[in-house]
């Protein structure tokens, strides 16, 4: 049976006064809100809204991945409540794929996804027939062609949306790119540090839990108005659950906002309302 969120949030100046009239109830009105996320940024960002929320009596627990299938199987199967670690595109490939009943909660973040190369310094630089490892995940292919459409490197067939377009929809590739995308997103650091290709796209949210700045070391970086927000998911009969509605608030605060700049320089950024 689906875990249930439990609902009714006190107001703050009913939880003040639990807190001190002394008789040790306080546990007892604490809320538990479980969310699973992938390491960094989002456990991250998550550890550091725990002890605001927690001053409101909600017990926020993370729940960590490394992986972007489980968290959702997670969130429907119950043993969660909410997720943090996809982006708008695989969230709505993911519910309509697998028929979750979800609810986007409300953006939080963006991380822009980058080229690495141990060989060259720009795209431009690239040979014939260069080869170019990206991830399986579809959502992120239309990212990747969008970076090399901008550098001029390949022209993507105009009557496709970016954010739906696939390899297959390349109708220009002078240079012979040789596109590989059948990897785990989480390999792809290992394989740049094997220098397995001429060119990886990464993920910002596994280059920063590898220890590589996006700012320094990509050769090409997605630029900031891209559509790709991270979200918070939950299942639709939590879709005006108080307890998301504030960690959401909370998540996108001006203090959690100052926090993802300063920790990530650049590397994460807040969603703009």
């Amino acid at each position: 049976m689906k875990k249930a969120i439990r609902l009714g949030l006190l107001s703050s100046a009913v939880l003040l006064a639990a807190c001190g009239n002394g008789e040790g109830d306080s546990a007892e009105e604490s809320q538990v809100l479980t969310v699973g996320a992938t390491n960094v940024p989002h456990a991250e960002v998550l550890e550091f809204v725990q002890p605001t929320l927690a001053e409101e009596g909600i017990d926020l627990q993370i729940e960590t991945y490394n992986d972007y299938i489980i968290p959702n199987q997670a969130l429907s199967g119950g043993d969660i409540d909410a997720n943090y670690f996809q982006h708008v595109p695989y969230f709505e490939g993911q519910v309509e794929e697998n028929d979750y009943d979800f609810v986007n909660a409300g953006g939080i973040h963006i991380e822009p996804l980058g080229a690495y190369s141990n060989r060259y310094e720009d795209l431009d630089d690239l040979p014939e027939n260069a080869t170019i490892l990206t991830s399986s995940s579809v959502a992120d292919h239309g990212r990747v062609l969008g970076i090399l459409q901008e550098a001029g490197l390949i022209t993507v067939d105009d009557s496709i949306e970016l954010v739906d377009a696939t390899f297959d929809d390349v109708v220009e590739n002078e240079r012979n790119l040789q596109f590989e995308y059948e990897y785990d997103a989480a390999l792809l650091t290992t394989l740049y540090a094997e220098d397995e290709g001429d060119v990886f796209f990464i993920n910002s949210n596994f280059a920063v839990d590898q220890g590589i700045s996006p700012i320094e070391e990509a050769i090409a970086l997605e630029d900031t108005s891209s559509p790709y927000a991270n979200i918070i998911a939950v299942r639709s009969e939590d879709e005006d659950s108080e307890l998301i509605a504030r960690l959401v608030e909370v998540l996108r605060s001006e203090e959690t906002q100052e926090f993802i700049l300063d920790t990530w320089d650049g590397a994460v950024l807040p969603v703009e309302e």
